[in-house]
């Protein structure tokens, strides 16, 4: 099949389903890819290019996935060819990059939100980035934390909502 057949057929222009449009295979970035491959090595202690269940659990939460041990379990059938109790890294790979791709962002940037928002007020307010740049160790003046929410803050309450926050990380190319 030649380059102009693919997608023949199918409506051109830019119709909104109303749901972001997720990543391709081809678009996780090679930072991303990067991450794969250090979180398998980090948990592969014995360098044999394999994981076993416990250690691909624990990788994809390294990742940021929680994942249940029913989907490890499907997971683990689906990739443990040789019935080794153990997948290989092109697996690993390959698993992630689908979860990557098929990741919501906008419930990646809420969860993010909901770190910050520790009292669940649905708002980041000047106590709440105090209280995480504590926790990260970062001596930040209360007059450069104001500065931060001013800069953000569409509708001048002096706190930063979920529809800022959003606002703020689709500006990032990592949530676009």
């Amino acid at each position: 099949m030649n380059r102009a057949a693919i997608g023949a057929g199918k409506p051109s222009g830019s119709i909104s389903t109303g749901k972001p449009r997720r990543k391709t295979r081809a678009e996780v970035s090679e930072e991303m890819k990067h991450e794969i491959r250090e979180a398998f090595d980090l948990f592969d202690a014995d360098r044999s290019g394999r994981i076993d269940f416990h250690e691909l659990k624990v990788a994809m939460r390294a990742l940021g996935f929680d994942v249940k041990k029913e989907e490890i379990q499907r997971i683990m059938n689906e990739y443990d060819r040789d019935q080794l109790g153990e997948i290989t890294f092109q697996d690993f790979e390959e698993v992630m990059i689908e979860k990557i791709s098929n990741r919501d962002p906008t419930e990646e940037i809420l969860k993010a939100f909901r770190l910050f928002d520790d009292d669940a007020t649905g708002r980041i307010s000047l106590k709440n980035l105090r209280r995480v740049a504590k926790e990260l160790s970062e001596n930040i003046s209360d007059e450069e934390l104001l500065a931060m929410i001013q800069e953000f803050d569409r509708d001048g309450d002096g706190e930063i909502d979920e529809e800022d926050f959003i606002a703020i990380l689709r500006s990032t190319s990592a949530f676009s």
